[in-house]
């Protein structure tokens, strides 16, 4: 598949090896400053207030287990980097695109299921962000994510959902624009949409979709682009169309079937 020249203004997307994402949106804007970097909480608080006691549809998902991408899908065409830190794209070029490319990728880790357990956690916040700030961003965020916390998502003290359940959390960029750059420095909007939510049978928090955007500000700091802070703000929403919603099973088989993208600008 074709996905177009890389410098032709375009946002393009690359299937990964591993990779899944996670959501913020609309709600409680406590617990967010962190060292300067705003958390991808806010779904997931959200989510945690929501607890209207209404079941999803009925279905089952992969018993007490998160969702995680699919198999590895190889894709045609020039990749956005070669190398990787852990499980997240890393080596992106010193330039504006390089600087979007890690913008949404890095999104897409901070949405993950894995931000919800604590030493996948760490993982991802040390390979995206400046050691400058990481030390003090996992002590607060180990913080944050409490038992009582993720007990009010519907998830244990480890992080993971109950049985014959799927924890759902993706984050999906639709689109990049970078707002400043100075060569070591860039800050740039990621627009997103995302997933969080328990599919399965007899679940009280269906997965939901919502729209975001994601301002990164990225150093260039060890040959590659990390976040120094970031902030989230509401939107832009599209108008809902008309489509029926899934039943529980067929997004939790979709989550588990489908895998996630590398994403490049």
């Amino acid at each position: 598949m074709s996905l177009g020249d890389e410098h032709d203004g375009q946002t393009r997307t690359r299937l990964p090896e591993t990779g899944a994402p996670r959501p913020p949106a609309r709600s409680s804007r406590s617990l967010v400053a962190v060292v300067g970097v705003v958390v991808l909480l806010i779904a997931a608080i959200a989510l945690a207030n929501r607890g209207d006691g209404t079941p999803a549809d009925t279905g089952s998902g992969s018993p007490g287990t998160p969702a995680r991408s699919g198999a590895p899908t190889a894709a045609t065409g020039v990749r956005p980097v070669t190398g990787r830190n852990g499980d997240i794209p890393g080596g992106f070029a010193r330039d504006e695109q390089g600087a979007q490319s890690a913008a949404a990728n890095y999104a897409v880790a901070l949405g993950s299921v894995d931000m919800f357990q604590r030493g996948p956690r760490e993982s991802i916040v040390r390979a995206t962000h400046d050691p400058a700030v990481a030390d003090a961003l996992v002590r607060n965020l180990d913080t944050s994510y409490t038992t009582a916390f993720l007990a009010a998502i519907g998830l244990d003290a480890n992080g993971t959902a109950p049985s014959g359940l799927t924890f759902v959390s993706r984050t999906i960029p639709v689109g990049t624009k970078v707002k400043d750059f100075t060569g070591d420095t860039a800050t740039v909007e990621v627009w997103s949409t995302g997933l969080v939510g328990l599919a399965g049978e007899g679940s009280t928090k269906p997965v939901t979709s919502t729209w975001f955007t994601l301002t990164e500000k990225l150093r260039w700091v060890g040959d590659d682009w990390k976040i120094t802070g970031s902030e989230q703000a509401e939107g832009p929403t599209p108008v809902n169309g008309d489509n029926r919603a899934s039943l529980a099973d067929d997004i939790a088989k979709a989550v588990e079937g489908y895998g996630g993208f590398t994403y490049a600008r």
